[in-house]
């Protein structure tokens, strides 16, 4: 995910949705290695994850084959299944909108990416921000919806997949 969650942003993502990522191999290799020294200033500690942080980021190669390795030392595993990723995604732009940190069309964008990147897995477009897909299509058209309008149903999705983490909790 290269666009997290804007490209000025300095916010650093999770190890469990850096997890989400690899499991839809759409991780941003190269922010990966500061991401780690963020995690290690936060607590988390191994070799794997030290090792991480000292990468170049210039070779993603290098990055991915550690990844995993990393992320266990922060007791984290790499989700098995689309659907299980694209939770792990969706919850976080759920929460980045109702923090008022993204705008709806950026969640809807992400979205895309992510339902993409599962090959339009049924598990990732069952999910309550997964259904809002279609929205892409009419969003700046002339014949969809108003902006307005779509953003509200946005809204609503993201606070569909927020219960629902709070039920699967």
């Amino acid at each position: 995910m290269r666009k997290w969650p804007a490209s000025d942003s300095d916010e650093i993502p999770t190890p469990e949705l850096v997890a989400a990522w690899a499991a839809l191999d759409t991780v941003a290799s190269e922010r990966v290695p500061l991401w780690a020294a963020h995690w290690l200033a936060r607590g988390h500690d191994g070799e794997a994850l030290r090792t991480l942080a000292g990468l170049n980021e210039a070779d993603p190669r290098e990055v991915n084959d550690i990844l995993r390795a990393a992320l266990a030392n922060c007791d984290v595993t790499v989700p098995d299944s689309p659907g299980a990723a694209a939770h792990v995604a969706f919850i976080a732009f759920a929460r980045l909108l109702a923090d008022d940190r993204v705008t709806e069309r950026w969640v809807l964008d992400r979205v895309g990416e992510v339902v993409s990147d599962s090959c339009y897995a049924d598990s990732v477009l069952d999910l309550p921000l997964g259904q809002i897909l279609a929205l892409d299509d009419e969003w700046g058209t002339d014949w969809g919806r108003p902006e307005q309008e779509l953003a509200i149903e946005i809204q609503d999705a993201c606070k569909d997949q927020l219960a629902m983490s709070h039920t699967s909790a």
